[in-house]
C-alpha cells in the first residue's frame, strides 16, 4: 500500500471517528434548533432568514439574545455588545483547546475549524485521547453544524404550516433548554446558584421598576451579565490549584 493511501485511509479514519463521537450532539441539537426556527419564524423573521442566522452564528443563548434584539429593532452596537459578552466563552474554549491540538494544523484549518467550537463540541473533543487533528475536528463539527442549520429550517417551515397557538407551545422548548442547562450544576455548585440568583434578581428589577425597565432588552443582557459574573467571581474566587 502507497504512503498516500495509507494516509487517505488515515484520514478518513479519523473522520468517521468524529462523526460518530458527534452524533449525540446532532440528536440533541434537533429539537432546540428546530424550536429557535419557530421562535424565528414567530418573531417575524422569514424562514431563510432564521436559516441565515443559524448558518452564521452557530450558537444558542448568543443566537436567541441577538435575534430578540433584531426583533426588538436594537441598535448594531446593542447586539454586538450583547452577543460578544453571551459568546466570549468560546474565545476561552478556543484557548484551552488550541493546546490539544495537532501542533502541524495548518493555521487556516485552525481559523476555518474555530467556528465549529460550540459548548458540546469543546467537550467531546477536549476529553477526546490523544491529540485533536484536522479530519476528526471536522468530523465533530460538519455534522454537528447541517444538524443544527436544517433543524432550523424545518422548525420555521413548520412554522409557517403550523397554527400560532401551536408554535408558542414549541417556543418554550429553548427556555427548558436553558433550565436544563443550569439547574443541574447550580444544584451542586453554589457559584453556579449565586450566579443565577442575582442574574435572575437583576433581570426582575429592570423589569419592573419604573425608568429602569424602559432599558432596552439587550443592555439589560449585558449588565445582568457582567454584573453576577464579577460579583461571583470575587466573592468565590478559584485558587491556582483548582
Amino acid at each position: 500500500m502507497s504512503a498516500s493511501k495509507h494516509k487517505s485511509q488515515h484520514t478518513l479514519k479519523l473522520f468517521f471517528k468524529g462523526m460518530r463521537d458527534t452524533l449525540p450532539i446532532c440528536l440533541g441539537y434537533i429539537p432546540i434548533s428546530f424550536a429557535f426556527g419557530m421562535m424565528a419564524k414567530d418573531m417575524g423573521f422569514n424562514v431563510w432568514t432564521a436559516v441565515l442566522i443559524s448558518l452564521t452564528n452557530f450558537t444558542s443563548a448568543g443566537q436567541l439574545a441577538g435575534t430578540a434584539i433584531m426583533a426588538a429593532s436594537g441598535g448594531y452596537l446593542e447586539i454586538a455588545v450583547t452577543t460578544f459578552v453571551i459568546n466570549i466563552r468560546y474565545m476561552l474554549m478556543s484557548l484551552s483547546l488550541s493546546q490539544k491540538i495537532e501542533e502541524k494544523m495548518p493555521a487556516l484549518h485552525r481559523a476555518v475549524l474555530s467556528f465549529g467550537i460550540t459548548d458540546e463540541i469543546f467537550a467531546v473533543a477536549s476529553q477526546s485521547d490523544g491529540k485533536v487533528s484536522s479530519p476528526y475536528f471536522a468530523g465533530l463539527i460538519i455534522p454537528a453544524y447541517l444538524s443544527w442549520c436544517l433543524s432550523t429550517l424545518f422548525g420555521a417551515t413548520a412554522a409557517s404550516l403550523l397554527p400560532q397557538s401551536l408554535c408558542s407551545a414549541f417556543g418554550i422548548a429553548i427556555y427548558g433548554m436553558f433550565l436544563a442547562i443550569i439547574i443541574p450544576p447550580a444544584k451542586k455548585v453554589t457559584p453556579i446558584l449565586m450566579t443565577v440568583i442575582i442574574s435572575a434578581a437583576m433581570s426582575c428589577i429592570f423589569r419592573y421598576t419604573p425608568v429602569l425597565n424602559m432599558l432596552s432588552f439587550g443592555w439589560v443582557v449585558i449588565i445582568c451579565a457582567v454584573v453576577a459574573s464579577a460579583l461571583a467571581a470575587l466573592r468565590f474566587p478559584v485558587s491556582n490549584e483548582e
